[in-house]
């Protein structure tokens, strides 16, 4: 797949600081990549209803990861995904009565330019789940003859010319390190699998969690022919566990996506790729959830703020990125009319603070931003350090003398090259 423009990234004096961020598994800051080139991959969206503010939070999370790390000197690839073959895809195309290849590749396209008016480093790796499909059918050949897989009966009218060919699944007693990633109990994990698109219920299953592999044709489906596993579709986890190896290498340094992403997808795509590939992640980082009206924004609940409607309605795209950047990225937060107009009067003030020759010194803000940026990502302290910088250079009355030249022209570049605001 192609991916959208990559935003010119400005150079600015000096080097950031060793960045480290919060591990889901281990409730612990780490370094988040020990080596020279860093990587990391983002799991990407469901192509209906892009892109809503929970998808733009998590993806300019994961931005200033990539940033904070460029401005550390490491070298970064970047890997994502679209789920462009997926039963709520596909029930959206036959509720609007149009084809689900017409729909994933409109909404990828607005997806595209929401990213790339946030500003958003596109992936140097951007696969789809067709993309994928011989290599998942190869993977899940591995499993089977290695028996960390299995199949599972068809109910009648499914498997199109070989019915005899089950479902297959992965079979979870394969990995003695499952749940390593979440840590969360047998009960916990089977409520969330139920909740979250698992099947714990489905007749011939060897265990509950055992997560689908390869889904065997139905009536009305997509299907790919898949040799000795027969016709069908990859399962949703190993898609990603496919992407990433490839696109990576394993052991990768960060896996990354939403908080409602760390069970089931994150556990079973890693535990796929531990299984098949020895290794997956080092660690696993996850932005918080974003609620509307008192819920959490969803595509079920259809509680949708959706950037790009912002975007006609005249809204810049930097004041939305700026209210994203409000709230830390692992808090789970609210979007409101307040906040953005917060955030466009931010923006206004910081072009305002930023258009001169001179101003006060910005070294001592873009070491406060640059911190901030190495100590999990803390945008709202980084945000606060401008602001105070703004309160000074607008200031009434203010002695002037001390100013140095260039200094908004510094400071914007580095606002640019660490937050992603352009200015």
């Amino acid at each position: 797949m192609r991916t959208w423009p990559s935003p010119h990234v400005p150079q600015i004096p000096g080097t950031g600081d060793t960045v480290r961020v919060h591990d889901s598994s281990t409730g612990e800051l780490v370094v988040a990549s020990e080596s020279d080139l860093a990587t990391l991959y983002v799991c990407g969206i469901t192509p209906y209803d892009a892109t809503h503010i929970g998808h733009a939070a998590t993806y300019v999370a994961f931005d200033l990861l990539v940033r904070a790390w460029l401005d550390a000197g490491h070298a970064v690839r970047l890997a994502s995904n679209v789920t462009d073959v997926d039963d709520p895809l596909l029930e959206r195309a036959l509720a609007t009565g149009v084809r689900w290849q017409d729909l994933a590749a409109d909404q990828v396209a607005l997806f595209s330019e929401d990213m790339t008016a946030l500003g958003v480093i596109p992936p140097d790796v951007y696969e789809s789940v067709v993309d994928t499909v011989p290599r998942v059918q190869t993977i899940v050949e591995k499993l089977l003859e290695e028996g960390a897989a299995y199949r599972v009966p068809l109910e009648d009218g499914a498997g199109g010319d070989h019915p005899e060919l089950g479902d297959v699944y992965a079979d979870l007693a394969a990995d003695r390190h499952f749940g390593e990633v979440s840590g969360f109990d047998d009960a916990t994990m089977r409520a969330l699998f139920a909740e979250r698109g698992g099947d714990p219920e489905r007749p011939g299953k060897r265990n509950a969690l055992d997560p689908l592999l390869w889904r065997r044709e139905r009536v009305g489906e997509p299907a790919w022919t898949g040799g000795v596993l027969g016709s069908g579709r990859p399962g949703w986890h190993v898609e990603c566990a496919v992407i990433a190896s490839d696109g990576l290498g394993v052991p990768f340094d960060v896996q990354g996506g939403g908080a409602d992403l760390l069970f089931p997808h994150h556990e079973m795509s890693t535990s796929h790729a531990r299984v098949a590939e020895s290794a997956g992640a080092r660690t696993h980082v996850h932005a918080g959830l974003v609620a509307y009206q008192g819920e959490k924004m969803s595509k079920s609940l259809g509680n949708l703020v959706l950037v790009s409607r912002l975007r006609r309605d005249g809204v810049d795209p930097m004041a939305i990125r700026l209210a994203v950047l409000a709230h830390h990225y692992r808090s789970d937060w609210e979007w409101t009319d307040e906040g953005l107009a917060e955030a466009v009067a931010r923006w206004e003030r910081w072009r305002s603070a930023m258009s001169g020759n001179g101003g006060p010194s910005p070294e001592g803000t873009i070491r406060r931003v640059r911190a901030a940026m190495a100590d999990d990502l803390d945008a709202p302290t980084a945000l606060g350090a401008v602001d105070a910088w703004a309160d000074v250079a607008l200031a009434e009355g203010r002695d002037t003398t001390q100013d140095t030249d260039g200094a908004p022209g510094v400071l914007a570049r580095a606002v640019d090259a660490l937050l992603g605001i352009r200015l």
